[in-house]
């Protein structure tokens, strides 16, 4: 089930909210450290985590899922963003060269359909980065932050959804390891708290970042027939016909 994109602005406006945008947004940051020239597009709830992008890339573009809604973003210019189905992208084949879904994965019924329409408007080379819920997370055991809702995964489960729709797993890692919880002490601790878990907690993590890229396979050829072979009596009977 689709989290309100109300609710997501909201949340993202928290002080934790704010906390968790930071520790996800870093980890996005080291996978993609450089996207100059490059098309962006953020499928789900992604505008808190493409700013960082725009002053590099030629394109960044915010698609918002129609069951979930769609805000103006940025505030400060003309908007960079869409309404759109997940299965139908309004965008050409193979014009995109990173992909990021937030808040989409775990949240659609229409998992392979989406993922689909994620492969067809990647580019050859291009990238895609998937941050879901955590299945062994702290986070996904409350309901009160969008990583409690719709379905979580784990490394491995969600390696295999990418696989299942043609995609490589390249790299996984985990971010949000501090707590969902309203203590200043643990919020202001979150840098410190993120490289311990980094570092001996990684299984914890709030939620799994796995980047992929676009399997392409080569147009499978007909094959050739088998040459029949049909025994021909030495001594066939002749055929006339009768007038």
């Amino acid at each position: 089930m689709w989290t309100d994109v109300v609710d997501l602005r909201d949340f993202y406006n928290t002080t934790l909210g704010a906390v968790a945008q930071r520790m996800i947004r870093r980890a996005i940051r080291q996978t993609w450290p450089d996207v100059r020239a490059m098309n962006v597009l953020g499928i789900g709830f992604t505008t808190p985590y493409l700013g960082p992008f725009r002053p590099e890339a030629s394109r960044v573009m915010a698609a918002m899922p129609a069951a979930q809604g769609v805000l103006h973003w940025p505030g400060e210019t003309d908007g960079l963003t869409t309404l759109v189905e997940e299965f139908e992208l309004p965008f050409a084949d193979m014009s995109v060269d990173r992909v990021l879904l937030v808040h989409a994965l775990e949240c659609t019924e229409n998992v392979r359909p989406m993922m689909r329409e994620v492969w067809r408007v990647l580019s050859g080379g291009g990238r895609l980065i998937v941050v879901v819920p955590n299945r062994r997370g702290v986070w996904t055991r409350f309901e009160r932050t969008p990583f409690g809702r719709g379905r979580p995964y784990s490394p491995r489960q969600l390696s295999q959804v990418l696989r299942e729709n043609m995609f490589t797993p390249v790299q996984t890692r985990g971010a949000l390891f501090t707590p969902p919880t309203a203590s200043r002490l643990a919020l202001t601790s979150a840098a410190a708290i993120e490289e311990i878990g980094e570092r001996w907690f990684n299984g914890f993590s709030g939620v799994v970042i796995t980047e992929a890229t676009k399997q392409i396979y080569a147009g499978h050829t007909e094959a050739k027939k088998r040459a029949r072979f049909v025994r021909v009596p030495q001594h066939s009977p002749d055929i006339s016909t009768r007038g």
